[in-house]
């Protein structure tokens, strides 16, 4: 099925490859949903986690609330969410449409090769509550305005999707440990900001102010 669908994902790459100039090379996510031709709760997950690591203005924003919903869902055990209209008109422009294209149809072919069922017991129906809990702790890092902050909870969750995918453990081992660089690399970023903001912060004129204003 993976092949195939890799298969599809490429030769609709090759075909917005190959369009006419003046037609429409934009894709949305409900465009891509479409292509997989099927809408399970996982590819939706790895969807919106791919997008939200494109360079596109606010798309991390944006995406990491689509990605709580699905942990909502994933938590109370659902198969499929309907994308809402906003979040599936959110289009690509013609550059990163046809990338989106090709790097599915990678991710598609390769984790065909590499993975396969094992431990078993790290995709069983009892561990959805701590997916569930995970990928709402990785859409809180997306959120965050970090520089490059989004990439490593995004893996994580492409990873979490794949692994669900196939019912590979070894996968879901993978996403948990690139989710947590990934937090640990977020508190850095805090630290850091925190430490550098520290000088130039005085408390009692925070404390004027808030007197002032009650």
């Amino acid at each position: 099925m993976k092949a195939i669908l890799s298969q599809r994902l490429r030769q609709a790459a090759e075909q917005h490859r190959a369009a006419d100039s003046c037609a429409d090379l934009t894709l949305s996510l409900q465009d891509l949903l479409r292509l997989h031709g099927e809408s399970s709760l996982a590819v939706l997950l790895m969807l919106l986690a791919v997008v939200s690591v494109l360079p596109v203005a606010g798309a991390g924003t944006v995406m990491s609330v689509g990605i709580w919903v699905v942990a909502w869902s994933w938590v109370r055990a659902r198969e499929t969410l309907s994308l809402p209209h906003r979040l599936g008109q959110l289009a690509l422009n013609e550059r990163w449409s046809g990338r989106c294209l090709h790097g599915l149809a990678w991710l598609y072919q390769n984790s065909q090769r590499c993975m396969r069922p094992r431990w078993a017991w790290l995709s069983h129906t009892g561990t959805r509550a701590w997916w569930g809990a995970w990928i709402g702790l990785m859409g809180l890092v997306i959120f965050a305005p970090l520089p490059l902050g989004n990439v490593l909870p995004s893996l994580s969750l492409v990873l979490l999707s794949l692994g669900w995918m196939f019912r590979d453990g070894l996968a879901l081992v993978l996403s948990t440990a690139t989710g947590l660089a990934g937090v640990a690399y977020g508190l850095s970023m805090a630290h850091l900001a925190w430490v550098w903001l520290t000088p130039y912060w005085d408390p009692s004129r925070a404390v004027g102010w808030l007197q002032s204003w009650l």
